[in-house]
């Protein structure tokens, strides 16, 4: 039986605390909830994880899916990775903390993003020097129209930086493919390795091996750094509503990125597996005098 709640407030469920009400509010903790709603409300439709990646700007007409599916397990070990599966609504750092408890690391730079496990493939979310994508396995998925499930892998997801197949809309043949609004992601599995080595290649994570003069950090030591970095930059949305890094960091050319190291050699910029360079977005606005500008409200 699903949990619907009309004219239900939402300022909980979003990180900015906005005190809007949904007109219809469904808590879906399974699969069969899912395809319930599915069926029984047609578009449009508001899909609510975490609620830190969405302003709520009044109150919402549609009916409100708040993804709620709960559960994390080890479903497969091969000789080189753990495959850990985790329900859509649970929390993403609180998965990540788990996975280290349990002895199964490969997460830890991507410890403390805000947000559900449903929609971190949405975003291939990345922190650090790591995208989901790098330990991604395959998900589960409903469609919202027929409450049809299926499973996708990482081709079919097909990941960018900060991008999927769920963040675009269907184009006008088979060749444009997008399930923004089609699909809603129910469970996600990942593979973590066996064979772990730590990923240092951020500045911010070198400064903290140097400080505590660790040259083998453990997992749980970078997690521990990462949530300390994030906490001294960010205020904790409990206190202060907000919904932390949002930008997309810009990749340029080796020879873009050298052309502004000449103008100023302190360009914060990190090399890229495919040749081109990325740089830090936080960096430029600083460097722009644009922190803390704002355009009327």
């Amino acid at each position: 039986m699903i949990d619907a709640q009309p004219f239900a407030p939402l300022a909980a469920y979003n990180a900015f605390g906005v005190a809007a009400r949904a007109r219809l509010l469904l808590r879906l903790r399974s699969e069969d909830d899912v395809a319930e709603a599915a069926r029984a409300h047609g578009a449009p439709r508001f899909v609510l994880g975490g609620g830190s990646n969405v302003v709520l700007t009044g109150d919402v007409d549609a009916p409100v899916f708040k993804v709620e599916i709960p559960g994390r397990r080890l479903v497969a070990e091969t000789a080189s990775h753990w495959i850990v599966e985790a329900g859509a609504g649970e929390s993403w750092h609180g998965l990540v903390a788990w996975t280290l408890e349990q002895g199964w690391p490969g997460l830890e730079n991507l410890a403390l993003i805000p947000g559900t496990v449903g929609a971190a493939p949405v975003q291939n979310i990345g922190a650090y020097g790591i995208e989901l994508q790098d330990h991604f396995h395959e998900l589960d998925a409903l469609v919202l129209d027929s409450g049809e499930r299926f499973t996708l892998g990482a081709a079919g997801c097909a990941f960018g930086y900060r991008d999927s197949v769920f963040k675009h809309v269907p184009g006008p043949d088979a060749r444009h493919l997008g399930l923004a609004g089609r699909a809603l992601i129910t469970r996600v599995r990942l593979a973590l390795p066996k064979r772990w080595r730590p990923r240092l290649d951020y500045l911010d994570l070198q400064r903290k091996q140097a400080e505590e003069g660790v040259a083998q950090p453990s997992a749980r030591q970078i997690f521990d750094w990462v949530c300390a970095i994030r906490r001294a930059k960010l205020p904790d949305p409990a206190v202060i509503g907000n919904a932390g890094s949002f930008f997309k960091n810009p990749s340029v050319t080796p020879e873009q990125c050298q052309d502004i190291i000449g103008r100023d050699p302190r360009l914060v910029h990190y090399p890229m597996p495919d040749g081109s360079v990325k740089l830090a977005a936080g960096w430029l606005i600083d460097a722009c005098g644009w922190k803390g500008k704002r355009m009327g409200r």
